[in-house]
């Protein structure tokens, strides 16, 4: 019996795979860590042999806790990172290492292409604001530095739909992410005004079919069977990117409920689920649009470019001061800690702006030289302090996101590894001043991608229904927020904002002096 739908999940630092069974609980799970490199030049890449390497690795470990595993895979379904640049040649190997939405080259392009008098009407057609870890505007740069690189190329990817071709030899991408770029996210097709407004029309070869995971899938072929130990055939649905699985998994939409939804991972997105007729636009033209695997339904987004990685660089300071003490500790032994710190810091004492990315911010202002910041330093402060302001700061970009799009949502659906934390929970509904709802599943993102292998072998009639029988279940209690702590957040926001309006002149001297 065909009992088991697999979903991979191709995280920046880490690949899943997961194997659930057809009602969504889940069997097992595999991790293999998912490297990349940073430079000097802003360069974040990532090699695609290696990620493939690490995809079939992962699936095979898998197998090895999933008795019979490759003979009960009913369908595989795949999502990745967001973002970047994968180049692929005719023969279909890469062309370099893939760029990753950390990368920061194309900041300068993202500036000229703001200026562009197109720039708006290409915002409200694709609904997506400009940022260096789009693909479109890390195309342009090549285009205009080294399109040697394009000469060599014959498709542009993302990352899952690297992996896909390499599970099934089929060259697509999905709908979230090709009309996130080029297209119309209300007719879920690419815009031919949108290449030419990056200066790419004579790269529009560059760019793969869309595929919608949900109805077509594409079967196994004889190599990846042998590199994965599945059975050559076996479905597979290209899903759509990490956040849209994410957010499908975690509660973004059930049917009757007007819900946001926040990952709080190393980035943080902001959604909220809404017909197409029903997006609005921002004088300052950022955020995203991103199509849902559910008709008529898209997901109006601002993110983050950095939102455990705030956290990650507060413990990686305190684990090189015990370095140099001689004590042996990492981020992990630390990071065991940080919720004790949290409720022992003072609330509201100091305001933090968690602008820690290479990359500046993308959400809800776009500056490639935003920088983190500490305000409201007394001799009197202390580590736990600083904890819970790094904590504070990611809420409060958090409400600065919803509040850009509107009103807040009346309950916020939350998952990543920071709200894990029940003390980062606490925080997140009190400067929201709304109950959060988080997810009792493990990997959102991976059973997202298999929900949309579910319903591409019919296993559900639809992703309603799937939803009902594979996330409704799963959603944790409402964890409404303290009235006190609400009020003294609220008196926080004003000078939040403030303050970044304040030194956005100041990012760009400093950059300069530095130079």
């Amino acid at each position: 019996m065909r009992d088991v739908i697999i979903g991979v999940d191709a995280g920046t630092s880490v690949l899943k795979a997961v194997a659930f069974d057809l009602e969504g609980r889940q069997i097992a799970a595999a991790a293999r860590l998912n490297r990349y490199e940073t430079g000097p030049d802003g360069s974040a890449t990532q090699s695609p042999d290696r990620t493939w390497s690490d995809c079939a690795g992962a699936l095979r470990d898998l197998a090895a806790r999933v008795p019979d595993l490759a003979r009960r895979t009913a369908a595989m379904g795949i999502t990745a990172q967001g973002d970047g640049t994968w180049l692929i040649d005719g023969a279909g190997a890469p062309v370099g290492d893939g760029w990753l939405w950390l990368d920061a080259r194309a900041a300068a392009e993202v500036s000229l292409l703001r200026e562009r008098d197109t720039d708006r009407a290409r915002f409200e057609t694709t609904g997506t604001g400009l940022s260096a870890c789009h693909m479109g505007p890390q195309l342009s740069h090549m285009q205009r530095h080294t399109p040697e690189i394009l000469d060599a190329a014959a498709t542009a990817f993302h990352c899952k739909d690297w992996l896909y071709l390499q599970l099934t030899g089929v060259r697509a991408t999905d709908p979230s992410e090709g009309v996130l770029t080029f297209g119309d996210f209300r007719t879920r097709v690419y815009n031919e005004d949108v290449i030419a407004a990056f200066g790419l029309t004579g790269r529009r070869g560059l760019l793969p079919p869309l595929l919608d995971g949900t109805s077509v899938s594409h079967g196994l072929t004889e190599a990846a069977a042998r590199a994965t130990g599945l059975r050559a055939g076996t479905p597979v649905s290209l899903g759509y990117l990490d956040v849209i699985c994410t957010a499908l998994g975690a509660g973004i939409h059930t049917t009757g409920v007007a819900a946001g939804c926040t990952v709080l991972g190393s980035t943080g997105m902001h959604m909220h689920a809404m017909r197409p007729e029903e997006v609005t636009f921002d004088a300052g033209a950022t955020g995203y649009v991103f199509c849902l695997p559910i008709p008529g339904l898209v997901a109006q987004s601002k993110s983050n470019m950095a939102a455990t990685l705030n956290m990650d660089w507060l413990l990686d300071v305190a684990a090189d001061l015990g370095s140099e003490l001689g004590a042996d500790v990492t981020r992990a032994d630390l990071l065991r800690r940080m919720d004790g710190w949290i409720e022992a810091g003072a609330p509201a004492a100091l305001l933090y702006h968690p602008y820690i990315s290479d990359a500046g911010e993308r959400g809800p202002f776009v500056d490639s030289e935003a920088r983190a910041s500490l305000i409201g330093l007394n001799s009197g402060h202390r580590f736990r302090d600083l904890a819970r302001a790094v904590v504070e700061g990611m809420c409060l970009a958090t409400r600065d996101c919803y509040v850009a799009m509107g009103p807040v949502p009346p309950e916020i659906r939350v998952t990543g590894g920071a709200v894990r934390s029940p003390a980062v929970r606490r925080v997140l509904a009190a400067v929201l001043d709304r109950p959060v709802r988080p997810s009792l599943r493990e990997e959102a993102g991976a059973a997202g991608a298999a929900m949309i292998a579910a319903c591409a072998i019919g296993v559900h009639g639809d992703m309603e229904a799937c939803i009902a029988e594979w996330v409704t279940p799963v959603l944790g209690k409402a964890e409404a927020p303290d009235a006190d702590l609400a009020a003294r957040y609220a008196g926080m926001f004003e000078p939040y904002l403030a303050a970044r309006l304040a030194l956005a002149p100041v990012w760009g001297q400093l950059r300069r002096a530095q130079d």
